[in-house]
Formats: structure tokens, C-alpha cells, sequence
């Protein structure tokens, strides 16, 4: 993997099919605004999940959902509200982070999901 952009499109595909996997169906990705880009918007039962993922190949600079920050965090807040007056929707929802550990020499992924995750 020599892009980060590569990188990153890999981790979320990876993501959204452990999202499916589990249970979720996953509703869009890389949805746009001006705050910046939700990864994946999934459903899972009555709630809506904003998923940020991240991916990374080491721990070199840290796990990879010690990057999402309350800065990044508060930017997804602004971003869901976006995408629920777009879609119209009403419904409980939540943000989730989904971390995506690759070993590209075993050609495997480790991914652990973080629920609820809130600003402190």
C-alpha cells in the first residue's frame, strides 16, 4: 500500500463489509460537507451509526482510533446533522469508530469497533 488514499479506501471497504457482517446495513459512504467527509452511515436496528474508520498498517504513531479526536468528533457532529436534514431522518442515531489494524504481510485485518463514542 503505498497511498494513504489506497489505504484508507481499503480500510473502509473492509469496514462496511464488517458492518454488514454484523448485523448492519450500510446506508453511504463517504458522504461530503463542508465540515468534512463521514465515512460510513449504516443503520442497525431503529438506530443510524456514523462511522469514522480509520486504518493503519503499524502502531508506529499510535492505534488507529487514537486518531479520531474531539476536534474530528465534533466536526462529525456538525457533518450528521448535514446528513439528517438532507435525508430527512428522525431517528436515534450514534457515532461509532471503526479501527482497521493491517498486517499486509499475512494479508489480514484486525478490526475492533467502538460504540458510542462521545466527546469528553
Amino acid at each position: 500500500m503505498n497511498s494513504k488514499i489506497q489505504l484508507g479506501k481499503l480500510g473502509e471497504k473492509l469496514a462496511a463489509d464488517f458492518l454488514s457482517n454484523n448485523d448492519c446495513k450500510v446506508l453511504d459512504k463517504n458522504f461530503n460537507t463542508r465540515y468534512g467527509e463521514i465515512d460510513l452511515v449504516a443503520s442497525s436496528g431503529d438506530e443510524i451509526l456514523f462511522c469514522e474508520v480509520k486504518t493503519r498498517t503499524s502502531n508506529r504513531y499510535g492505534y488507529p482510533e487514537t486518531a479520531v479526536n474531539k476536534k474530528k468528533i465534533h466536526h462529525i457532529l456538525k457533518a450528521l446533522r448535514i446528513y439528517l436534514k438532507t435525508k430527512n431522518i428522525n431517528s436515534y442515531w450514534r457515532i461509532d469508530i471503526i479501527s482497521v489494524e493491517l498486517n499486509m504481510q499475512k494479508r489480514k485485518a484486525k478490526i475492533s469497533w467502538f460504540k458510542n463514542v462521545s466527546v469528553s
